[in-house]
């Protein structure tokens, strides 16, 4: 039987997508269990079919899907797979979306917008979901979107710990891309040591999606390697272009990391060509062979995500992984 069981009373059960097995795979081994067998495929017109092979009746359901591209086909077969284990009696309903599905669009910037990270929230809700877990939410205001319990998990630890290896002693500075993740810079700075903070100004056209032009540095890099954070990379546009302005004022080296790799055309090649020492990321999001380079460096979320749900099913705190900063 493919469940953990921690009393008589409560079993908890892992079941995964199609878009990231090997993430879940991994999560399974650090929970040390399996995978909940699953019947899964698409019908010739694109309708998807979701089945379990086993009975979830008054089990603990964590329902884990990474949304990469085509996202839509990935958020809809999560919507099935938390119907399907409603409709079977699960006693409750985790969604674990590592990288949540159109957390961009979180506010309304223009008049006839819509709130799109607020439709998931509640599709999710309607298909049968009782909590949330996400990792490094866009926004964090997106955790209000959801009627019930939200798991904001936090890359920054894993990230800042491998970066804190990787400079040694060299004087670091901790760059924002732009000044909406200025809050989030100053958690980076924290992890390593109380680095001076830096962000870079850019501008952004509304009218036009993943174009922005990085212009100025605001802040003391000259000679000091620069650790430049962000939640996502896209199209690795802003990211390479805030590499050069940085390289421009006299940074010795830049560092890039980012939780989620989402890494749509020509990002790869961006990165690979920006001239930054190491690009380290996170496999929230499965990353193809050919969307690899010599400077990227891959961590596994899976042990977080892993404790993150062992603290869930056993009533714990999720907080308590944050050392109180979730």
């Amino acid at each position: 039987m493919s469940e953990l069981s921690y009393n008589v009373d409560k079993k908890l059960v892992l079941a995964s997508g199609r878009a990231h097995p090997e993430l879940a795979e991994q999560v399974a081994a650090e929970l040390g269990t399996e995978l909940l067998p699953l019947n899964a495929y698409d019908f010739a017109n694109g309708e998807i079919y979701v089945r379990s092979d086993e009975s979830v009746r008054g089990k603990e359901i964590f329902v884990i899907q990474s949304h990469p591209a085509p996202l839509n086909n990935w958020l809809m077969e999560q919507l099935i797979m938390v119907d399907s284990m409603k409709r079977a009696s699960a006693r409750r309903i985790t969604v674990v979306a590592p990288f949540y599905p159109y957390a961009r669009q979180d506010k309304k910037g223009r008049g006839r917008e819509p709130i799109s990270a607020r439709l998931v929230a509640d599709m999710f809700k309607v298909a049968g979901a009782d909590r949330i877990m996400s990792v490094d939410l866009h926004t964090a205001q997106i955790q209000g979107f959801f009627d019930g319990p939200v798991d904001h998990l936090f890359a920054i630890p894993l990230l800042a710990e491998h970066i804190r290896k990787e400079v040694g002693d060299d004087p670091v500075t901790v760059v924002s891309p732009d000044t909406g993740r200025v809050r989030v810079a100053e958690q980076w700075a924290e992890r390593l040591g109380g680095a001076p903070l830096a962000f870079v100004h850019k501008s952004r056209d509304l009218t036009m999606p993943n174009q922005a032009v990085s212009k100025t540095v605001v802040g003391q890099v000259k000679g000091r390697t620069c650790v430049l954070i962000d939640d996502m990379i896209d199209t690795g546009g802003t990211i390479a272009g805030a590499v050069k302005v940085l390289k421009d004022a006299g940074a010795k080296d830049v560092i890039i990391a980012a939780t989620h790799a989402v890494f749509s055309d020509p990002a790869a090649q961006r990165l690979a060509e920006c001239g930054a020492r190491e690009v380290v990321v996170t496999n929230t999001l499965p990353i193809p062979e050919s969307k690899r380079f010599e400077t990227l460096t891959v961590l596994s979320i899976a042990p977080l995500l892993a404790r993150a749900i062992k603290e869930v099913f056993e009533d714990g705190s999720v907080t308590s992984l944050f050392d109180g900063d979730a």
